[in-house]
């Protein structure tokens, strides 16, 4: 597993058979408070990352699940390869697992886009809205330049990982490992995995599939009567052909919504002062689903 289970953490540990993943749970029980938002985290990124968003969808009596990828944070290793595939796969036991079978609102941050875009696309039945968070999307992946960017992360992450064996993301991470602005025990978690040798082999396994990840996402596009909410950080003016590209699944749709956030950055996007935009995109996205 990426993160000793002696230390303490968050949430539960899930079987899906000879392997388990971390789920964090949050927001009131029952199926009376459906849907579902589950919480796709990004590269290098865990449940954690997601601890401020829950609680604040908790406030709004809204049920959410973050979980650690296979390989990430607490979760045992699945097998290889660690594409979109094989994640959206992982997800689909998971929900079976906890009995979780009623209508789903997808969030994905980063390159966790490309997961709940694959996942919404091969669950049709299941989706009823998706939100993206500063997101990868296929359309960026076609870009030489952010191939290259991929690459060169990739490297990085095999590097992290070798360098984390003999401690040295300890002091690393007390610095970068919570850049989000996390409090308390979800702090304390993301500083934890984030110097971790295995959470960055097991990032770094997902990394090297991430272009394989955005093919698979790319092979259809979102029915155009699906709610989609785009959440993008930074003001609008920033960045012009980066942000018209993510919010082409928002403008494509019917129940589109586009907010991107003046003084927030990539990371800052998921806490406590530029949180609530994410929060209006999953509200936007729960209530087109019912009209």
């Amino acid at each position: 597993m990426s993160v000793s289970q002696s230390a303490p953490y968050r949430g539960e540990m899930i079987d899906l058979g000879g392997r388990a993943l971390r789920v964090v749970r949050a927001g009131p029980p029952g199926a009376a408070a459906s849907p579902l938002v589950v919480l796709e985290h990004g590269a290098f990124g865990c449940a954690a990352d997601w601890a401020v968003v829950q609680e604040k969808l908790a406030a709004k009596g809204l049920r959410s699940l973050a979980y650690d990828r296979a390989g990430i944070g607490h979760s045992d290793p699945g097998p290889d390869p660690r594409d979109g595939h094989a994640i959206v796969s992982d997800l689909a036991a998971l929900l079976h697992r906890l009995e979780e079978t009623g209508p789903l609102v997808v969030v994905g941050h980063s390159m966790g886009a490309l997961m709940v875009r694959l996942f919404a696309l091969t669950h049709p039945d299941r989706v009823r809205g998706v939100v993206l968070v500063d997101p990868v999307t296929p359309d960026v992946m076609h870009q030489p330049a952010a191939a290259r960017a991929v690459y060169a992360f990739g490297r990085m992450l095999r590097w992290v990982s070798f360098g984390a064996q003999f401690g040295l993301m300890r002091p690393v991470s007390v610095v970068s490992g919570n850049l989000i602005g996390l409090t308390g025990q979800a702090a304390v978690e993301k500083r934890r995995i984030h110097a971790s040798a295995p959470h960055a082999r097991g990032a770094a396994a997902e990394v090297a599939r991430w272009p394989a990840t955005s093919d698979q996402a790319a092979a259809s596009e979102f029915p155009s009567q699906l709610p989609v909410a785009v959440v993008t950080a930074g003001a609008a003016q920033g960045s012009a052909w980066l942000k018209s590209v993510m919010s082409v699944p928002a403008i494509a749709s019917r129940h589109g919504y586009v907010e991107h956030v003046a003084r927030a950055n990539h990371a800052s996007l998921l806490g406590r002062r530029f949180g609530d935009p994410i929060i209006r995109g999953i509200e936007h996205v729960v209530h087109a689903s019912r009209r």
